[in-house]
């Protein structure tokens, strides 16, 4: 039997505490609308995540046959992945996809870069599945607020002049380095909880006036602490030190490996290196942080503004009617492609050296690949084999987020 290049997917949602609630979520109700699947949303229960690629952890898996995607593949490798994946990416699917659905911060983290993944994978194999990065990239689908890089040092500085900081300034504000910003971090980390608890509510009664330009901060603690307590060292870290920022709906961003972030809230299209692999230090129980000084330790300092995480999206040289824009990001794994069309608008994308995974976050249409045609409807998944060309077409509306190599 000849092996379909071309099919359609069901992903496996997930249920982590910071996912939104029942058909608020977005990850879940695209899941749900995967037809023929025993997914059903319950009002009560928090949906976080979608994924929809070959990681074992949330697999997805070929709709018609009930099969692992990843066991499809390994069945088929030179005809699903194409030479350069299976040379270059140990024939296995480069990337992960995932849709999220954010009510309240994520865990404050960073994915350790291969080499520390690696050794932390040779350690401790249950907790670090994989031995490769997770550099990652986010595409907004709503409003979607995060924390993410270190702001610039001459922001960062003055701020910890104010009384209740003091004890972790370690010199004048106009002498800070990156060694200095890593210092404080780590000591932020590490102070226990009663420290923690009092800075928090010292800082909450200093007038705005006296924060200048991060007046926010004032804004947005009582909200952290309305999430995760007075105790957590994640809301000091994410506020005093990081970039807040807010995106609308199709604005992106890069996060490099050993990169600090915290998703806060929104729907997005998130897309990384195949990994699983992450370091928490805060925005969680005490009992699931990492240690403080392996995190300090592993942080890059390439991000120090808004501009330094922002992903722009470009225009498509694979689009053949100059409706898809392309986000690309510094790394090889990956490039994604969003397509958006009016009612009756039609969009066709040229091959790609490897393989494509795309889902329908709006609209519906038909889809002619590999000389057939597929029903396209919101949620709907599906993998399209490498060298293979595609065509879409719009009935009322359709947007399709579409990762490929």
């Amino acid at each position: 039997m000849t092996q379909q290049r071309v099919f359609q997917l069901s992903g496996t949602c997930n249920q982590y505490p910071w996912g939104k609630k029942g058909g608020e979520s977005l990850a879940a109700t695209l899941c749900a609308a995967t037809p023929g699947t025993d997914f059903k949303i319950e009002d009560d229960k928090n949906y976080s995540e979608l994924w929809f690629g070959d990681y074992n952890d949330f697999p997805g898996r070929k709709l018609d046959t009930g099969e692992l995607l990843s066991d499809v593949i390994a069945r088929n490798k030179e005809q699903l992945l194409g030479r350069k994946v299976v040379e270059r990416f140990d024939a296995q699917l480069p990337y992960l996809p995932k849709i999220l659905s954010i009510a309240k911060a994520l865990p404050l983290q960073l994915h350790p870069n291969k080499e520390l993944a690696s050794k932390l994978h040779a350690k401790d194999p249950e907790s670090f599945t994989d031995p490769n990065h997770k550099p990652e990239i986010a595409v907004a689908l709503s409003k979607f607020e995060i924390f993410a890089g270190f702001k610039p040092l001459h922001e960062v500085a003055p701020v910890f002049d104010l009384q209740p900081l003091r004890q972790f300034n370690p010199q004048k504000s106009d002498n800070w380095t990156n060694a200095t910003l890593k210092d404080v971090t780590r000591s932020l980390l590490k102070a226990d909880l009663e420290t923690v608890k009092n800075v928090q509510m010292a800082l909450s009664k200093i007038p705005k006036v006296e924060y200048g330009e991060a007046a926010y901060i004032l804004d947005l603690l009582p909200r952290l602490q309305d999430q995760y307590g007075p105790e957590d060292a994640g809301s000091l870290v994410a506020l005093l030190c990081m970039n807040y920022l807010a995106f609308n709906a199709g604005d992106a961003v890069f996060i490099p490996a050993d990169g600090i972030h915290a998703y806060l809230s929104g729907d997005i299209v998130e897309c990384m290196a195949r990994s699983n692999n992450v370091l928490n230090v805060g925005f969680c129980p005490p009992a699931d942080r990492n240690n403080a000084d392996i995190f300090a330790d592993t942080l890059t300092f390439a991000a120090h503004s808004k501009a330094d995480v922002t992903l722009t999206s470009q225009k498509c040289t694979k689009s053949k009617n100059g409706n898809t824009v392309v986000y690309r990001p510094p790394m090889s794994e990956f490039d994604m492609l969003k397509v958006d069309l009016g009612a009756g608008e039609k969009e066709e994308i040229t091959e790609s050296e490897g393989p494509g995974v795309l889902i329908v976050t709006s609209g519906s249409g038909v889809m002619q690949a590999d000389g057939s045609e597929f029903q396209l409807e919101r949620g709907y998944i599906y993998f399209v084999g490498p060298e293979i060309p595609v065509k879409w077409e719009s009935r009322a509306g359709l947007q399709i987020h579409m990762a490929v190599i």
